[in-house]
């Protein structure tokens, strides 16, 4: 069995695309474009609700759908068994991202929105979404192990379709009942959970591994990944825009309204971003991993899946859910924290990491793609 060899690290942060290097300016656009659409067009809640199907608005749907496919289209499932060769990376990824960020996220949840079950909720729906999107892109701002990466990413991306459902169920009804929390008013469905998980995470996983063998197997690998993946990369961000847009439209009163729910549903994002994060890099260092590997596992435990996140809360709960506005405002909080982390990453390397043989001091033109 092959292992991945970790990649030299170079302390140069590279070069984002203008798409990437902006995201927070277009989601901010997308919030304020939905806020004023929902405002002066009043009738648009309207048609958002009698075009639902099972709940869930269609237009809300598609725009999950294409949101999530080009990030799992770039995944190589051909790779995802070579990552157990590193048995400290894999073990301290599957601990921080299904035992401890779970945890922390419900602890943070209940600990600032104790009187807001909604929103907690919704926080902890963002806890057990784990990361397998835009972690490429802050990894690669870090020089981070890029292939490593990817492997941790499809472990994330085929385990959270078993792992989910069952997850939500416990952290959201038995945990809480162990615990003697407060949950009046809260009605959370397993299967429910479970069927979501498999329409907006599943289709598109499925959708995904085939453009990749059917792709790869007409055209080849080269073809795949510099020529079809740069065509459908972008649509990822434009379907998280369309879908803030009309998330925005609906939930615009809710937000104008009562703006410091906003506030208090930030602030335990902020913590938990950057909490997860320093693990990590602290974990990575002490068994050894080195700077690229220990970045990639930083990034993979510290950031989340905010697009399946947001396609459950809205199936689950609705769009005008006070779980769907606290997902919607996890990419909000997200995207500049670890933009923020991956140049601190670059900071620390050179600190945490000078004895790592595979650390690379030398300029670069390492782009993101």
């Amino acid at each position: 069995m092959t292992t991945i060899t970790s990649s030299p690290a170079v302390l140069t942060a590279p070069r984002m695309s203008t798409l990437d290097k902006y995201l927070p300016v277009w989601i901010g656009l997308a919030m304020a474009a939905g806020l004023l659409l929902g405002r002066f067009v009043p009738g648009v809640s309207g048609i958002l609700v009698s075009l639902e199907v099972g709940g869930i608005s269609v237009p809300i749907a598609l725009g999950l759908l294409v949101m999530i496919y080009p990030v799992l289209a770039k995944v190589r499932y051909d790779r995802v068994a070579s990552v157990t060769g590193d048995k400290k990376l894999l073990v301290s990824s599957l601990v921080l991202n299904w035992l401890i960020g779970p945890a922390f996220m419900f602890a943070l949840a209940w600990i600032f929105l104790p009187d807001l079950p909604e929103f907690h909720t919704g926080l902890i729906i963002v806890g057990l979404a784990r990361c397998i999107a835009m972690v490429v892109i802050w990894n690669d701002l870090a020089c981070g192990d890029r292939e490593a990466t990817a492997v941790l990413v499809a472990i994330n991306s085929v385990f959270q379709v078993f792992a989910f459902s069952l997850l939500g169920w416990f952290y959201l009804t038995v945990l809480p009942g162990w615990l003697g929390l407060d949950t009046q008013g809260l009605d959370v469905s397993v299967w429910q959970i479970a069927v979501n998980v498999l329409i907006f995470l599943g289709v598109p996983l499925i959708a995904g591994f085939a453009s990749r063998y059917f792709g790869e197997k007409r055209r080849g690998r080269e073809w795949y990944e510099e020529k079809f993946l740069p065509r459908i990369g972008p649509w990822a961000l434009y379907g998280l825009l369309f879908t803030i847009v009309l998330l925005f439209a609906l939930q615009g009163e809710a937000i104008l309204t009562s703006p410091l729910d906003v506030v208090r549903i930030a602030i335990p994002l902020l913590i938990y971003f950057a909490v997860m994060w320093f693990v990590g890099m602290i974990v990575g260092k002490g068994i050894g991993l080195g700077y690229a590997r220990s970045a990639a596992l930083a990034f993979t435990a510290s950031g989340n899946n905010f697009e399946l996140a947001i396609a459950v809360a809205i199936a689950t709960f609705g769009a005008t859910s006070g779980q769907a506005l606290a997902g919607v405002v996890g990419p909000l909080i997200e995207v500049p924290i670890l933009v923020g982390l991956a140049y601190v990453s670059l900071w620390l390397a050179k600190r945490w990491f000078r004895t790592d043989p595979n650390l690379a001091l030398v300029p670069s033109e390492r782009k993101v793609s």
